[in-house]
């Protein structure tokens, strides 16, 4: 197909509002960069570090800088940054602490004993469990138990940046602020013991942290219940050696807590009964108010923060669901695909299932629509006029301005030339139906060159009364470089796989403009090519189909057509394909709820578009994000190894395709690369082609750059990968006999007009193709 600006896209239904494509690219950037900073944010709250085992860590350095007072000291140490000191528990207190929560399965267990023995505890809370379950927090609050702080993703501070370790204090202190409405000075390093286990590492944590008003609560008694030695272990771990006051480490996080649970049940009553007393730690030493009500700057942006980082979690839960439903969706086209194509195979091979009928040797009317194609049109009608079939070419010059039909004509060919004022392709292909001669028509764009036998087979279906349309097999012939083999690809592998299917299905939407031949009578029927689409191919095929047509795929039909060389050229091209369908899909959405041929087409055709080329481009880029969300944050080994099993899949699609093509699978080893261009830009057409059907915007048709790349060939060799066709001696070819001549149209620059087509006003502005 050749890219054209059509004249009417979309009918007018009032004014149409006009959204610039910049105004997409807008909202798509700051979608793009807000689901970016989310995916950051949960990776590195949920996947940076997160709740392991105490003794991860390992062996601790020297302790040169830690003061002999703070080593020999409390557990409770306050001022580390100027004159530090600490604090003891009083004989016979204990202070139950517990760290990593909360959780919500453990956490409300173990409210549950301290309220049965009327006792208050200390919890140091992780920040992303906060985030979680903030409930729990205002719960402990309500409880008159106290809270402190253990960092917001438990990682070991020591290790940390001074900026991040600020990051993890800060950050815990809003969410709990967000969560219960509270701030605490109380702080408990992750992986921190007792204060004889401290290094010079380990002090400047303390340091910065006491220069920002924390207090570090370290512990003399751990239970050791995060190795979940037995309920008989724990509690001989938790049970003090004398009378002096102890801070007794628990956990109500991070794992199978409930041995922790049935040791507490018991530690309990135990140490009351030896005389013990229990009470939260600023209360075990004395302190005033370790915890304060949050000032409403704090809890509104820990509000946020909460909001935000749930909404993270939600964000990627359903990124999760949608690479599921993406990956899906994609073996399914591939099963599908595949299974269809050895069938459509089958089916030829056998001959009986594919007996059209006698061979059809009449005549066929060939239309070449044309607007500055001056720099591939001979090449075009060369090749035509090279079949071995009998042909009537007629040449519909849509106003070029560089000189197409003049060309053409001097050519001196018998060749038909029809000049007409710009009115866009669909108005182009009416006149040539209105100047055609014979009831078999093929159409074949200005760009694209046919095999000598192309129109034989094209037209051999219609033996089959029942055939209104054929599809022929178009192949890139430019298909050097990187570009050019990526379109060849994808016309081999996506194109033509489809086909067979779409064939198989008797659902044709599309047969190309590069190569489709029709029954004349039967567009005729249509009232002709409308032009209420920018795709007015698929438009066509589809009206046929819900008359009752069938319409099939001819893969020995070939025909070689020039595919864009840039980027940019790409875009534009596949921008107006993919909107132009969506605009045919939507027209022809009746046929959902038909019977019959018609039922076909929108039961399984309509369907398949809307599942693999529209849903499945969108769905596409969400495994791309979560592929590299899942190398930074995940298991990096099965990221890779999940996108090369997706790769060998489309590998072997491509070699069995290239196979049924008759291809060589060179180009197949650019298959990798592909993935991170060409397959970007054709995710951001359809996001594209949908954010302009949606917002009602009217997309014009524009026009292609040629390169001049086409050649006529002479024979039914197809050119290597490596090198463009060679181009034969070519020979006038005389006019057949057996239809009549066409009369000499140097004098008639504007056809009469056809019942059905509508011509264009004298006041209707020149479009481009």
């Amino acid at each position: 197909m050749t890219n054209r600006r059509l004249r009417n896209p979309l009918p007018r239904r009032g004014r149409t509002r006009q959204i610039t494509p910049r105004a997409h690219w807008l909202l798509l950037s700051v979608l793009v960069v807000t689901l970016s900073m989310a995916l950051l944010l949960q990776g590195y709250t949920h996947h940076m570090f997160g709740i392991t085992s105490d003794s991860v860590t390992g062996d601790r350095g020297r302790n040169d800088a830690v003061p002999s007072q703070v080593v020999h000291g409390g557990p409770v140490i306050a001022n580390a940054a100027t004159s530090a000191h600490t604090a003891r528990l009083e004989a016979r207190t204990i202070a139950l602490t517990f760290d990593d929560g909360p959780d919500p399965v453990w956490t409300p267990r173990i409210l549950d004993v301290l309220r049965r023995n009327h006792v208050q505890a200390t919890f140091f809370v992780v920040g992303t469990q906060v985030v979680a379950h903030p409930e729990l927090v205002r719960r402990i609050v309500a409880g008159g138990h106290q809270i402190g702080i253990h960092t917001f993703t438990h990682p070991d501070l020591a290790r940390l940046a001074p900026w991040q370790r600020s990051l993890e204090l800060r950050e815990t202190q809003l969410a709990v602020a967000g969560a219960a409405g509270v701030t605490t000075a109380l702080l408990r390093p992750p992986y921190s013991s007792e204060n004889e286990a401290l290094d010079d590492a380990d002090w400047s944590v303390l340091q910065q942290a006491g220069a920002a008003g924390y207090v570090t609560v370290l512990t003399t008694q751990d239970a050791e219940d995060w190795q979940r030695p037995g309920v008989h272990r724990i509690l001989a771990n938790a049970t003090p050696h004398g009378h002096a006051g102890q801070v007794v480490l628990m956990h109500d996080a991070g794992g199978d807590r409930s041995q922790t649970v049935a040791a507490l049940s018991v530690l309990i009553p135990r140490l009351k009964a030896q005389g013990f007393r229990f009470a939260t730690v600023g209360a075990a030493v004395g302190m005033a108010g370790p915890v304060q009500r949050a000032g409403l700057g704090d809890h509104l942006q820990g509000l946020a923060l909460i909001k935000v980082l749930q909404a993270g979690d939600w964000v990627v839960w359903l990124l999760g669901l949608l690479m599921y439903a993406a990956g899906a969706i994609s073996v399914l086209r591939a099963v599908v695909v595949l299974v269809a194509a050895r069938r459509h195979r089958r089916l030829r091979a056998k001959g009986g299932a594919r007996s059209w009928g006698p061979p059809v040797t009449e005549p066929v009317s060939v239309i070449v629509p044309a607007y500055n194609e001056s720099a591939g049109i001979e090449a075009a009608v060369r090749s035509l006029l090279a079949s071995n079939h009998p042909v009537e070419i007629i040449v519909v010059d849509d106003g070029s301005t560089d000189g197409t039909a003049d060309l053409v004509e001097s050519l001196r060919l018998p060749v038909r030339v029809i000049r007409q004022r710009n009115a866009g392709k669909p108005a182009a292909l009416n006149t040539g139906l209105a100047a055609a001669s014979f009831d078999l028509v093929v159409m074949v764009d200005g760009d694209t060159v046919f095999e000598p036998d192309t129109v034989r087979t094209i037209v051999q279906p219609f033996a089959d009364p029942r055939v209104g349309a054929v599809s022929g097999n178009a192949k890139v012939i430019n298909r050097g470089g990187l570009l050019g083999r990526w379109q060849h690809i994808e016309y081999v592998v996506g194109f033509n796989l489809d086909r067979r299917l779409f064939d198989l299905a008797e659902c044709m939407p599309t047969v190309p403009g590069a190569v489709g031949a029709f029954r004349r009578r039967a567009v005729l029927a249509l009232g002709g090519v409308s032009d209420v689409t920018l795709a007015e191919d698929t438009d066509l095929t589809m009206a046929l189909c819900r008359a009752g047509w069938r319409v099939v795929y001819e893969e020995g039909a070939k025909a070689w057509t020039e595919a864009p060389a840039s980027l940019n050229a790409l875009w534009r091209q596949r921008y107006r394909w993919c909107y132009g369908t969506l605009q045919a899909m939507w027209k022809h959405r009746g046929a959902l709820v038909q019977r019959g041929p018609a039922g076909k087409l929108g039961r399984r055709g309509l369907v398949y578009l809307l599942l693999f080329q529209l849903l499945l481009p969108l769905l596409a880029p969400v495994v791309d994000i979560f592929g590299l969300y899942g190398l930074l944050f995940l298991d990096p080994v099965q990221v890779i190894g999940l996108w090369l099993a997706v790769l060998l899949l489309q590998f072997l699609m491509g070699l069995y395709a290239f196979r049924l093509d008759g291809e060589r699978p060179g180009p197949l080893w650019s298959l990798p690369l592909q993935q991170f261009v060409y397959r970007q830009l054709m995710y951001l057409v359809v996001i594209q082609s949908v954010f302009t059907a949606v917002s009602g915007s009217r997309l014009r048709w524009q026009r292609m750059e040629r390169y001049g790349s086409l050649q006529a060939p002479g024979g039914a060799e197809a050119p290597h990968e490596d090198r463009p066709p060679q181009q034969p001696s070519l020979t006038q070819s005389a006019p057949y006999e057996g239809y009549p001549q066409p009369v000499p149209y140097d004098a008639l620059h504007q056809p009469p007009p056809h019942d059905g087509f509508r011509q264009p006003a004298p006041h209707e502005t020149p479009q481009w193709y």
